[in-house]
């Protein structure tokens, strides 16, 4: 059981601004599991939000359409479970209002914007060290991409980038919510 104060942290997944594997900038399609599992990585973990940042019309109503149905369709009636993980899900177009989202609740302040990446990167942070700057109590934006990662303009608009997760070996292609799901575990999970 966790022995302090859930930290003011929201999840992100970016579909856009993202880069497809040449380098060019693109929104990439929304993934069913990708919504379905992080959700409930930051329900486990008790994170404030999950974003799903898409500015494509179709691919808002393809999530909309998903999140109504576990939550107030047959779904939901279904799986109690993955309708309060589901509840979590908030959908916005870019970056920019997903941080006024945050910053309307609290009080006007906006939130650090993480940003992650499988690449190294210059100057980057630690989970450990982004655990502690969490206690602070200010909120922090946690930011996943799809396709090929995030755009260099967002990493470069960031606060901070998060170091890699690092395994034993030189393969480093782990999905987004597999990702997610073990720097949430890091940063949020118990350490007793």
């Amino acid at each position: 059981m966790n022995t302090y104060c859930s930290p003011n942290l929201y999840v992100a997944l970016a579909h856009y601004p993202v880069v497809n594997k040449r380098g060019d900038v693109i929104a990439s399609a929304v993934t069913n599991l990708d919504i379905h599992d992080i959700a409930r990585a930051v329900r486990t973990y008790d994170a404030r939000k999950f974003y799903i940042i898409t500015p494509l019309e179709d691919q808002t109503e393809l999530v909309k359409t998903l999140i109504s149905h576990w939550t107030e369709g047959a779904g939901a009636a279904y799986n109690p479970k993955r309708r309060e993980a589901l509840e979590t899900v908030v959908i916005r177009q870019s970056l920019e209002t997903v941080s006024q989202d945050i910053a309307e609740r609290h009080q006007g302040v906006y939130p650090r914007m993480v940003v992650t990446s499988a690449r190294n990167n210059p100057g980057v942070i630690s989970t450990h060290s982004l655990r502690e700057m969490l206690e602070s109590g200010e909120p922090y934006l946690l930011v996943f991409g799809t396709a090929w990662g995030l755009s260099q303009d967002c990493m470069d608009a960031a606060d901070h980038i998060l170091a890699p997760i690092q395994g034993n070996t030189a393969y480093n292609h782990l999905s987004v919510r597999s990702a997610a799901s073990i720097i949430l575990d890091r940063l949020l999970g118990d350490r007793g």
